[in-house]
């Protein structure tokens, strides 16, 4: 005659400690679904979140990203790896072109899974100062394609960076991954 109450006491003990979990894995659950958006995103381009300068950018240590990506992995249609040319959906063309560009550029990060990689400026043509790092040239000429190019130096290749960011492999992968990647 003990034994239904024990059974009793240990099934009731059984069920509080499940339902202790189940919370923790509902809340788990929650946590991980709001981590996974970045986690996943892929390659993203994004700006500074403090609009911080491109002379101000030497080390991304200090740069966060805008909430939200300027152009993602759904804006962009293909990728060379060999020339660094992107080709964007109208809509992310359209986007840049309304960006507003000081004469000393305007930075932005180039991230994977919402990690950045290597960061560069938006630089006016109409500007008489050098750059040495990436760079996407704005207004975009080539738009007719929806292509934008990043480009190593600004007014030319003779202010390239002494190292070629552009090449990540983490990049690369993210982008033969979602079948974006071309040579």
């Amino acid at each position: 005659m003990q034994s239904k109450p024990l059974v009793a006491s240990a099934a009731a003990c059984l069920f509080g400690i499940l339902g202790i979990f189940g919370i923790f894995g509902i809340l788990g659950t929650f946590l991980l679904a709001a981590c996974g958006t970045s986690a996943q995103e892929g390659f993203a381009i994004y700006l500074t979140r403090d609009d911080v300068a491109p002379a101000r950018m030497d080390s991304m240590s200090h740069v966060e990203p805008a909430p939200e990506p300027l152009v993602s992995q759904a804006d962009l249609v293909s990728y060379s790896g060999s020339d660094h040319t992107m080709q964007l959906t109208r809509a992310a063309v359209e986007k840049l072109q309304a960006l507003q560009v000081p004469m000393t550029g305007k930075s932005f990060l180039v991230c994977v899974d919402g990690a950045p990689i290597y960061w560069g400026a938006f630089w006016t043509m109409y500007s008489s100062q050098s750059f040495e790092g990436v760079v996407i040239k704005l207004p975009l000429f080539e738009a007719d394609e929806n292509l934008v190019a990043l480009e190593l130096g600004y007014p030319g290749g003779d202010f390239a960076p002494a190292v070629d960011p552009r090449s990540d492999q983490k990049i690369f992968s993210s982008l033969e991954e979602a079948g974006k990647l071309t040579y």
